[in-house]
């Protein structure tokens, strides 16, 4: 299924992720049984490194270790079977981490924090991290500005060393005022966060590299960055929805060209970029995004490349967590098995 079916799917996307995984859908334990084999050859090739697309006989561009993926691929799954069968799935697939989008089984029924670390870890997987909402209009709302104590209470639960949001710094608007205040707001909760030990994060999408109202001159990602503390707000960059940025916002609203590279953000400040959202696109310049959304490996986002980039720079090749993600895949067991094992593939060039 393609995002780019709604009206707007970018507003449709983080309207959803609301919802999180208490939202049931129509996958069945058949689906489950039906994934097994596979799964369990595609770990096998990945680990030998003879998946098809492999890129020659060089260092696996992928370190050791910092496989992730984003559970909201999975989400229908986790609420038809529970996590305990999708973590099973996924150390069959050769993942090693996961990022949650919420701590409920929907229809597949309840689960504590306590079990939820216990059967991630008994099947290889580390919580990495996870997505909560920024605000709401409703105070008793699960999110950061609503009930910063309790979100990190349970993100300690879980043992995560990373806790942010998938919702972009809009709370008060478009101004670079606004966004100033927003960055006040992130510099509040990364201090929260890191007295407990964690970093906040923030994930973007592409309106985040559209302009500023009152100044068009000014990109809000730049304002974000430059307004929020490096110690205290971290960055996790979708790395497709930034090549979308780039496709709709390389030219300012008056015509003049202001082009950038999504990479080089990351080259600039690697140590703001602890966390990264893999997920795939096919350019489509005749869609108003720019793309359409693939599993990961039938894309033309170029990963040998990006994550090459990134974990070449001297001391950062450990430093990062890369999470598959897939807003709506077609078959959401085939696209995690099929997207570990097209990134296990990826060597770099000799």
């Amino acid at each position: 299924m393609s995002r780019f079916s709604q009206p707007d799917p970018e507003l449709g996307h983080r309207l959803s992720r609301r919802g999180m995984l208490g939202v049931a859908a129509g996958a069945t334990a058949a689906a489950l049984l039906g994934a097994a084999a596979p799964g369990t050859a595609a770990a096998a090739t990945a680990s030998t490194g003879t998946a098809s697309g492999a890129k020659g006989r060089g260092r696996p561009v992928l370190p050791p270790g910092r496989l992730g993926i984003q559970l909201y691929s999975l989400r229908d799954k986790v609420s038809t079977l529970g996590f305990g069968p999708v973590f099973a799935e996924l150390e069959r697939y050769g993942y090693d981490e996961v990022e949650f989008a919420g701590y409920t089984q929907g229809s597949a029924g309840p689960i504590t924090l306590a079990q939820l670390k216990r059967l991630a870890r008994n099947h290889g997987l580390n919580p990495i991290g996870s997505h909560v909402g920024y605000y709401s209009s409703d105070p008793g709302a699960y999110t950061f500005a609503q009930n910063l104590t309790k979100v990190l209470d349970d993100a300690q639960a879980l043992g995560l060393r990373h806790i942010g949001t998938a919702a972009g710094p809009f709370r008060y608007g478009s101004t670079v005022d606004a966004w100033k205040r927003a960055a006040e707001d992130f510099n509040t909760y990364g201090a929260a966060a890191k007295a407990r030990g964690m970093k906040f994060y923030q994930h973007n999408h592409s309106e985040e590299f559209s302009f500023a109202t009152d100044n068009p001159k000014i990109r809000l990602y730049d304002i974000l960055l430059k307004e929020t503390d490096p110690d205290l707000v971290y960055l996790e960059m979708d790395i497709y929805w930034a090549y979308v940025g780039q496709f709709r916002f390389s030219t300012r609203p008056d015509g003049t060209p202001a082009p950038f590279e999504p990479l080089n953000y990351v080259l600039r400040q690697p140590d703001r970029y602890p966390l990264f959202h893999v997920k795939d696109g096919e350019s489509d310049p005749s869609n108003p995004y720019g793309y359409r959304m693939t599993d990961v490996g039938d894309g033309d986002i170029d990963y040998q490349r990006f994550i090459s980039a990134v974990t070449r720079l001297r001391g950062h090749r450990m430093a990062h967590h890369w999470q598959a993600e897939h807003d709506n895949p077609a078959e959401s067991f085939t696209f995690a098995r099929r997207s570990s094992a097209h990134l296990h593939s990826l060597r770099e060039k000799c």
